[in-house]
């Protein structure tokens, strides 16, 4: 058994990674040492801060545990916040981060494989 705990003082700067827009740090909760089938991060946006748009090859479930954020795929664009919980299904271009004026926190959800972070299948400012 493993006892986990949010720290945001144990978070990595994730805005090197170039898959980001704006600040963001990431805390990896339960990685391949943990789990062999699932991974789950802590993934701390700051105002602004938000993921490029991507897509994941298994479903994504996003927990949103502190602040105000956004949540978009190529057709629905949705305000959430603490307490919500969203699926985003195998195979579906979005994108998620904070508000502009709010940071927001949440626990990403997933199994392991390789996201796609160079799709392109449309202007994603239209949607910010």
């Amino acid at each position: 058994m493993n006892i986990l705990a949010i720290d945001r003082t144990a978070a990595q700067d994730a805005t090197p990674t170039g898959n980001f827009s704006g600040q963001v740090w990431m805390q990896r909760l339960i990685g391949e040492q943990q789990s062999t089938e699932i991974e789950m991060l802590v993934v701390f946006f700051e105002a602004g801060g938000r993921t490029l748009p991507h897509v994941h090859p298994v479903d994504q479930i996003l927990h949103i545990v502190d602040g105000h954020g956004i949540v978009a795929t190529a057709s629905e664009r949705h305000q959430v916040e603490a307490g919500k919980v969203i699926v985003i299904p195998a195979g579906e271009w979005h994108w998620h981060g904070a508000t502009p004026r709010q940071a927001m926190t949440h626990i990403s959800i997933k199994q392991y494989g390789a996201t796609d972070w160079t799709v392109d299948t449309c202007d994603w400012d239209d949607y910010t």
